[in-house]
């Protein structure tokens, strides 16, 4: 087997093993909060590659019918009270994400948090978190570390494992949301970008 092969694996298997851990409590929490914003502006926020999972799911909302934007896009317009805020951040420590969760706040509006640090900065301001665990950016070093003491790696390099099994579990999310809705594929294509 290559390694690519293995690494691959090894990852899905991280990916599944993650998402499972998920409580089933706070995954119903966060489809709760996402529902009540169907008729509300839904913001999501994240930096990095964490941003590149938030602009996936907000397509994937805005398929289904949801006013969604994301941070730092031109379009955006302000937040209203009761508007819903997705932050993504592993660490929950990332200042960008942070700040504009806690203005957001400040104005009103409900804040959920995906991170692998319920306890983090982005936790403590959140109305509601989700835990996905994942070895995030700060962990690096500590990790390095016992991987000196113990001789084990980590064959996805730094936030990977988080970011990974944010983009399925957000992926699970959207077809949570679809089914709850009465929606299928067809629906979310009549509001998918034709370009040729």
């Amino acid at each position: 087997m290559s390694f690519v092969k293995e690494v691959s694996s090894w990852i899905l298997q991280g990916i599944d093993r993650i998402i499972q851990d998920a409580s089933d409590e706070q995954v119903e929490g966060m489809i709760q909060h996402i529902l009540q914003a169907k008729d509300k502006k839904v913001l999501v926020l994240g930096s990095g590659r964490s941003g590149f999972v938030g602009r996936a799911f907000a397509l994937r909302l805005m398929q289904s019918g949801f006013s969604v934007y994301v941070s730092g896009e031109t379009i955006a317009p302000a937040l209203s009270p009761g508007d819903l805020i997705l932050a993504i951040s592993g660490s929950g420590t990332t200042k960008v994400v942070v700040t504009q969760a806690e203005i957001a706040k400040e104005m009103g509006a409900k804040v959920i948090s995906l991170t692998s640090h319920r306890d983090s900065r982005l936790g403590q301001l959140s109305d509601h978190v989700v835990v996905i665990k994942g070895r995030t950016k700060e962990a690096v070093d500590i990790d390095f570390v016992r991987r000196q003491i113990t001789g084990e790696y980590d064959m996805a390099p730094l936030g990977t494992m988080f970011e990974l099994s944010a983009l399925v579990f957000l992926d699970g999310v959207i077809a949570d949301i679809m089914k709850r809705l009465g929606q299928n594929e067809i629906d979310l294509k009549r509001r998918h970008a034709h370009t040729q």
